[in-house]
């Protein structure tokens, strides 16, 4: 049975990668399917939701199998334009109903969104085959952009939802690392794996701004050193921050967790 009204509320907000903070959505997106990638096993991959097909277009690039779903009808409508060749399937992961099993299942940013976060990893592994990989990413309430905002004053707490979490991105909860592992656990299931996904040490909106406006050419002292051969130095700071992210998971904007089923 359809659960209308939580349907009809995850269609509801307006977030989306494209219209608030893209230029920082983007490569924070890029990293998090790459961090999937590397966590990866076998040919195949359910992209758990897929949100505007973003990421599902990155693990399209490198799964033979890839499978999207969705319980907004706009995103998905997105997905599908950006991906026809895909098969993508309109749903809330608790009422999903699939045949087919798959080597990952990829669920970025949603544990944070659902009403009970432990019936969707029960349900979300059941879609992996023997020996198959869930990978779990959500939002750190640990990260050092918030441990900063709560000195700053600008959060009372690392846990506080802010109005854009719950206006607009439609959050119900923050994570950190321990309370996904309780959960993955409370959910029968055993994490193999944990990690953390990019080095923010700005708000989303401040990252934005930087990535777009910030002094990026080699200026003498703007930025990159003096006489270095010329780089992408926009490119090499993302970059940059995911790697440093892998040695301080427990501050990144993002953690996650590998579960593997035996």
């Amino acid at each position: 049975m359809i659960n209308q009204s939580e349907k009809d509320n995850q269609e509801k907000y307006p977030w989306e990668r494209s219209t608030f903070f893209e230029e920082y959505n983007k490569i924070l997106g890029y990293y998090q399917a790459i961090s999937c990638i590397e966590n990866s096993t076998g040919n195949s991959a359910l992209d758990l939701p897929c949100g505007d097909g973003f990421i599902t277009e990155i693990f399209d690039r490198h799964f033979s199998r890839v499978v999207g779903v969705d319980a907004s009808s706009a995103h998905l409508e997105q997905a599908k334009q950006r991906l026809p060749h895909i098969p993508f399937h309109e749903s809330l992961i608790e009422e999903l109903t699939l045949t087919e099993k798959f080597d990952n299942v990829f669920m970025i940013n949603v544990l944070e969104h659902v009403i009970d976060p432990i019936q969707v990893l029960k349900k979300a592994a059941s879609f992996l085959n023997k020996g198959g990989n869930l990978i779990v990413h959500v939002p750190n309430a640990n990260a050092i952009n918030r441990k900063i905002a709560v000195k700053m004053g600008t959060l009372r707490t690392c846990n506080e939802l802010s109005p854009f979490d719950i206006d607009i991105a439609g959050h119900r909860r923050y994570y950190t690392l321990d309370l996904l592992q309780k959960d993955i656990g409370n959910a029968g299931l055993k994490v193999i794996k944990t990690g953390g996904v990019f080095y923010k040490m700005l708000s989303s909106p401040q990252m934005d701004w930087f990535l777009k406006q910030g002094p990026w050419e080699e200026g003498g002292f703007g930025w990159g050193r003096v006489g270095e051969s010329d780089k992408d130095w926009k490119k090499e700071f993302s970059r940059a921050c995911y790697e440093v992210g892998k040695e301080y998971p427990e501050e990144c904007n993002i953690v996650y967790a590998c579960i593997q089923k035996e």
